[in-house]
């Protein structure tokens, strides 16, 4: 469980800090753009990274326990935890389980713009 819990810490190290490195340099040839085309690289990036490696793994059994959740919680978590939502939502449609697909995107979606409005809002209250 510990060695696991340091591997998803190095995995999270390297990926944030290729997500900070990512947005630098998108940022140079999108300069004054209100577009977030940083984020939007990373996530996009991020998606399809997940998907690739979970279709060569699932289907390969390449990648043990420790090493899943070193590139997948760590590393990808890191990079855009939007891959790993996109992932699971993905995972509920293939599953045939559409209303909690449907609902955990939607949910995300909304509440998450909420949160971050209500967080504003409660930052200027204070």
């Amino acid at each position: 469980m510990l060695i696991k819990l340091l591997f998803v810490g190095l995995g999270g190290f390297i990926g944030a800090s290729l997500r900070y490195v990512t947005g630098l340099l998108v940022g140079r040839f999108t300069v004054g753009s209100p577009f977030p085309y940083g984020t939007f690289v990373v996530n996009i990036v991020g998606c399809l990274l997940i998907g690739f490696l979970a279709g060569v793994t699932d289907t390969r059994g390449l990648l043990n326990d420790t090493a899943r959740a070193f590139v997948f919680t760590g590393m990808l978590g890191a990079f855009t935890t939007f891959s790993t939502f996109s992932y699971e939502t993905m995972g509920l449609f293939q599953n045939g389980q559409t209303s909690p697909a449907l609902t955990n995107l939607g949910l995300q979606i909304v509440l998450g713009l909420l949160a971050v409005w209500g967080g504003i809002q409660l930052a200027k209250f204070i």
